[in-house]
């Protein structure tokens, strides 16, 4: 039982034992304080008012309120069991060390795009949520490559990458698989780990086989293979006809100044730097390796964690954490449909707040597509080969995702309040999204020329998804079997929800700002890109 000196406070760091109080501990102890008239109302009659909250005081006289709310998300929380910190018994890297600091430089430089015209921050950008806040990404042959975020374009205006990019923040905090569609992906999926224990599948190995050349984790594994895009780094001219690995290789001798890479960059510091990061004496061609380069790179990605939002510090004890809009959201956000609820969290559960797993969910098909017939895009089934795994896409985190706009595997969805809508009546909000222009209502494509005729298989690959979703409903295999029945209120909430789920520090550029190099520099090489915006404003 907690004593007079333990009592909660509001606003402050709620304690027992040293340890933050989860909120169904702090629930518990206001109740049983209110129901011995600890600092509350003597008269039990008024221990629960109209609106259904009971209050008390703490001792320092601040009034704690305890809603009808707080009760319910309590049950759910404990049920679920949730905690608000999906770190919990990682062990991460911190951005000061000397290995990301090398990641991060190498994540931004140009030098690793086969024609010095794009990097890795082309479309991870930490100031624009860790991606890059358009649909379909541009990758190389950008008009102004250190353009980044909306009006980055090529000459054309036509994208060539075929899927938004997804944020890199919190990617440390995966443990099954990375890309939309898990084609980097852990073997043994053990829980924490971020791939780190067991075999890793990617591309170049296969489906379901090791790469022994994955490395240590599936961040590391995943940073192999932007590089090796044409669209997104490669280009079309650089080691044409060569593979993966040859790819890699020339890029290691670029950054290390040997062999077929020698002398390719004016100015080189990337040896110093490498012996800095892995407390090496040895010479270019031993330590500037491609392993080494997507290790670097990956421990950047690692330390790039987010997660100190409203909804953890409710969930650690703050009952003001999160407004009673946001709380009546959580509460629909983690009711089945058949309860009254949203059912979001029948695929984006627990702290990460997804399954990790892939669903059908029949978000609207533009875009070049991923080598499928008419420019579709099979998604899962381009890795496993399965059939049944068409059109299901990996479950993203929603950590963060009131900053990661526009949304779906294409970023058909400009809106959070679209989102949930679509879940309300997929086919209806297709249908809408193509009678309102589809993609050509994007900002990416309003300078287009003849956009509505770019891509003519669209709505019927779309309308395809949208038949697949109701074959799995049908056979009961859907993890969405019935569209969310909101009205405009709920929508409202379950947006509102959604929005606390944002770390604040992503929003503040001071706060960022170990994670962006110097911009007064241009880094090891010379070609470091300092993002500017649409307006020539650094980012």
């Amino acid at each position: 039982m907690l004593t007079t000196t333990q009592q909660p406070t509001l606003n402050k760091e709620v304690t027992s034992s040293g340890n933050l109080l989860r909120l169904p501990t702090l629930i518990a102890a206001i109740t049983l304080m209110t129901a011995c008239g600890g600092g509350g109302s003597s008269d039990s009659s008024d221990d629960v008012s109209a609106d259904n909250s009971a209050t008390t005081e703490d001792s320092n006289n601040d009034t704690v309120t305890l809603t009808a709310a707080d009760e319910s998300l309590s049950v759910i929380i404990t049920d679920r069991n949730l905690s608000g910190n999906p770190t919990e018994n990682r062990d991460l890297p911190d951005i000061t060390e000397d290995l990301p600091q090398l990641g991060m430089k190498l994540f931004f430089s140009k030098s690793l795009g086969g024609a010095m015209d794009s990097a890795c921050v082309s479309c991870h950008h930490p100031a624009l949520g860790g991606d890059d806040d358009l649909s379909l990404s541009i990758g190389v042959a950008a008009l102004n490559p250190d353009q980044l975020g909306e009006g980055r374009q090529n000459a054309d205006g036509i994208p060539v990458v075929p899927r938004n990019a997804p944020t890199v923040f919190n990617v440390a905090l995966w443990d099954v698989g990375l890309f939309f569609d898990s084609r980097v992906e852990s073997q043994g999926k053990e829980v924490d780990t971020n791939g780190a224990l067991s075999g890793i599948s990617t591309p170049d190995s296969g489906f379901g086989i090791t790469d022994a050349n994955a490395g240590a984790n599936l961040t590391a594994a995943q940073a192999r293979f932007p590089v090796t895009s044409a669209e997104e780094m490669k280009t079309d001219s650089f080691e044409v006809g060569s593979d993966n690995d040859t790819v890699r290789d020339h890029l290691a001798a670029r950054i290390g100044n040997y062999g077929v890479g020698a002398g390719e960059l004016t100015t080189n510091d990337w040896l110093t730097e490498f012996q800095t990061a892995f407390g090496s004496t040895a010479d270019a061609e031993t330590l500037i390796t491609f392993d080494n380069i997507a290790q670097a790179i990956g421990e950047y990605e690692r330390s790039l964690v987010f997660v100190n939002n409203p909804w953890n510090n409710y969930l650690n004890g703050d009952l003001n954490a999160i407004s009673e809009e946001q709380k009546e959201g959580a509460i629909l956000f983690f009711t089945s449909v058949d309860q009254g609820g949203a059912g979001c969290a029948a695929c984006h559960n627990g702290d990460l707040f997804s399954d990790q797993s892939h669903n059908t969910v029949a978000f609207p098909q533009f875009g070049p597509g991923k080598g499928n017939p008419n420019n579709d895009d099979f998604a899962r089934e381009n890795v496993t080969g399965d059939s049944d795994d068409r059109y299901k896409f990996r479950t993203p985190s929603l950590l963060n995702i009131a900053e990661t706009a526009p949304y779906g595997h294409t970023g058909a969805y400009k809106t959070l309040s679209q989102v949930v809508r679509h879940y309300t009546n997929p086919r209806g909000r297709v249908d809408d999204f193509f009678d309102d222009g589809g993609w050509c209502q994007l900002e990416q494509f309003d300078n287009v020329a003849d956009c509505a005729t770019l891509y003519p298989n669209a709505e019927s690959n779309s309308n395809l998804a949208l038949t697949k979703l109701d074959a799995e409903r049908q056979a009961g295999t859907s993890r969405f079997p019935q569209n969310a029945r909101l009205n405009n209120n709920e929508v409202n909430q379950l947006v509102a929800f959604l929005e606390a789920l944002t770390d604040p520090c992503i929003n503040d550029r001071s706060c960022i700002s170990p994670w962006i190099p110097d911009t007064d520099n241009t880094g090891p090489d010379g070609n470091q890109l300092n993002a500017v915006d649409q307006n020539n404003n650094l980012l």
